[in-house]
């Protein structure tokens, strides 16, 4: 699989995220994500997890590296979206 983080996320962009759920985190455990058409991007190590409330929606959180850099995937529970933001 090959890492391709050379072009860092706009704000909120979109991505798919393969993730394994009924893991030991709680609601699951983010493993790769794909950005538009690119390659996969494995995350290697998810530094914390949060929950945050908007209006009735519940957004899961997870501070993530990508080799060795930080990024944030967002889980909107209400859309079953995930959203990228990069630093």
């Amino acid at each position: 699989m090959k890492n391709n983080i050379n072009n860092p996320a706009q704000k909120g962009e979109k991505v798919e995220v393969m993730a394994l759920f009924n893991y030991s985190r709680i609601p699951c455990q983010p493993l790769y994500f794909r950005k538009g058409g690119e390659d996969e991007v494995e995350i290697t190590e998810t530094l914390s997890e949060r929950i945050k409330f908007v209006g009735d929606t519940a957004k899961h959180i997870f501070e993530c590296v990508i080799g060795r850099r930080e990024c944030t995937l967002e889980f909107d529970t209400k859309s079953l979206a995930w959203t990228l933001f990069e630093a």
